[in-house]
């Protein structure tokens, strides 16, 4: 029999080998990553590449510009999280401080039935039933837009960002409610100075989870977006974020190709992208971790 320090030791052990697994998985994803995008560069300079406003990849001579790429991704997750941040934090504290336990019972585990749902089919909702809508209302040329995606990737966020925020929110400790409402503060000035505050941490952690899904969504924006590789004049124009030209182009580029490098080369910013975005969130996640209770 194991003794008491050498079970501790070999528990410690399995963790730190899957841990030790996970990071050793990413080092060699993002060394391949790396090592299929960087030739591209032997073509193009890195300026034309970021900056270049043309992606005509299979045209003589070929475009590598990816500015409207990168301009349609940052557009669509930007007005996704306009949309999901709102609505998920305030449906969370609606749950979490003022619906009825019967009601919260009831409406919590159809939030997070819908966190699961797959995105083909959120894609295939907003293709078909969204799209001819917005076509019609607004006498659009296509519903197939940078607007259409955006609403469909708030609707996969909203899940996500409600679920984690109501549990960070729930799980105040009740003195701390308590403690604010004996001092003569109302329920509403309790949950804005006191609860918001305390589960702040919890609250950016589930923005970070739905942004991030918003930011690395392929399916969706593949199938509403629109797939054209251009600035967008407005939120009704069509545009191609970068997941979606990887997804659509990948099969068709000739292995090694320049295509085929340039499609990798895609990959290293939107991880640089998402890499930034995730170490911004988390240094603001951390730095109100400790928050306490805000002056009534």
């Amino acid at each position: 029999m194991l003794s008491r320090k050498q079970k501790d030791n070999l528990i410690k052990g399995i963790f730190f080998g899957i841990a030790l697994v996970s990071v050793v998985i990413l080092g060699l994803i993002m060394f391949f990553l790396f090592k299929e995008g960087l030739p591209i560069f032997k073509y193009v300079s890195v300026k034309k590449f970021l900056f270049g406003n043309y992606w005509y990849p299979t045209s003589e001579p070929p475009d590598f510009g990816i500015f409207p790429l990168i301009v349609g991704s940052v557009l669509v997750t930007l007005l996704s999280s306009f949309i999901a941040v709102p609505l998920g934090i305030m449906t969370a504290i609606y749950l979490a401080e003022i619906a009825s336990p019967k009601l919260r019972n009831i409406v919590k585990p159809v939030v997070e039935l819908l966190a699961a749902m797959p995105s083909v089919v959120i894609g295939f909702f907003g293709m078909v039933v969204v799209a001819p809508f917005l076509q019609d209302y607004f006498d659009l040329a296509t519903g197939l837009n940078l607007f259409n995606a955006s609403l469909m990737l708030a609707f996969m966020s909203i899940p996500t960002i409600c679920s984690i925020s109501e549990d960070a929110i729930f799980s105040v400790p009740r003195e701390l409610k308590e403690g604010s409402l004996a001092l003569g503060a109302t329920h509403w000035q309790t949950i804005v100075r006191v609860i918001i505050p305390a589960s702040l941490s919890g609250i950016i952690t589930s923005v970070i989870l739905g942004m991030s899904r918003a930011i690395g969504e392929t399916m969706v924006v593949l199938m509403v977006a629109g797939g054209a590789a251009m600035i967008p004049e407005s939120i009704f124009d069509p545009v191609r974020p970068m997941p979606a030209s990887i997804a659509a182009e990948m099969a068709e580029a000739p292995f090694r190709s320049e295509h085929y490098y340039a499609l990798f080369a895609i990959g290293i910013v939107l991880f640089i992208f998402t890499l930034l975005f995730n170490m911004v969130a988390d240094h603001i996640s951390h730095k109100y971790r400790q928050v306490g209770v805000a002056t009534l």
